[in-house]
């Protein structure tokens, strides 16, 4: 059985020591050192009493720097911090009173295999607070959870159909300059290599 590697970040010796000891008596896991030189463990797991800034740039620097996915195992988190820490990498959630060994090994096993973790009442919440971010604060500004505006989306909808810049230009009552800005500035910001390129990444997003 392949065994995956772990690395543990606990804002305190006290729980670092109890979830290492926790894990390497399970022989589903390897714990390992955590070192920036790498190689980089399979997952990292922090443990937390609240998803404060701190925290959060922790998970940024891991994200940035690290292939590791991460789980959260902390005490209190409400909508807003899930939603932070998922922009930050987090792909995997456990309350600190439901972390027993066995949910914890089973959390990483899941992260590890590219799926992600969420107590179920945590998940309806964040969907709850996708849904207002998006109606409330992304789609006045014309903008998209994807990263795309709504004319970038347009523009990609039409180049999916076969339309070239000038019949994209008339369709959209725009001029030809302004079609091909649209285009370099979603491949440029995005790093697609053309169109065809930009429009496979809106078909995998579910705009098109």
């Amino acid at each position: 059985m392949e065994r995956t590697t772990v690395a543990l970040r606990a804002q305190d010796p006290i729980s670092q020591a109890g979830v290492a000891s926790q894990l390497r008596a399970r022989p589903e896991v390897n714990v390992v050192d955590w070192s920036e030189e790498g190689p980089w463990p399979d997952v990292v797991v922090m443990v937390v009493d609240a998803v404060e800034e701190d925290v959060l740039t922790t998970l940024r620097h891991i994200q940035r720097t690290t292939d590791a996915r991460a789980v959260l195992v902390t005490r209190d988190i409400d909508e807003q911090k899930l939603v932070s820490a998922a922009e930050c990498g987090v792909v995997g959630v456990i309350r600190r009173a439901e972390s027993t060994p066995e949910h914890l090994v089973h959390v990483i096993e899941t992260v590890a295999r590219g799926e992600g973790h969420l107590p179920s009442d945590l998940l309806g919440r964040l969907l709850a607070e996708v849904g207002r971010l998006q109606g409330q604060v992304l789609a006045p500004r014309g903008l998209h959870f994807t990263g795309l505006a709504a004319r970038e989306v347009d523009v990609l909808r039409l180049v999916a159909e076969g339309y070239d810049t000038a019949d994209i230009a008339t369709k959209l009552a725009y001029s030809e300059r302004t079609i091909k800005n649209v285009l370099h500035s979603v491949m440029t910001r995005l790093q697609l290599r053309n169109r065809s390129h930009a429009v496979a990444y809106a078909m995998r997003q579910g705009l098109i």
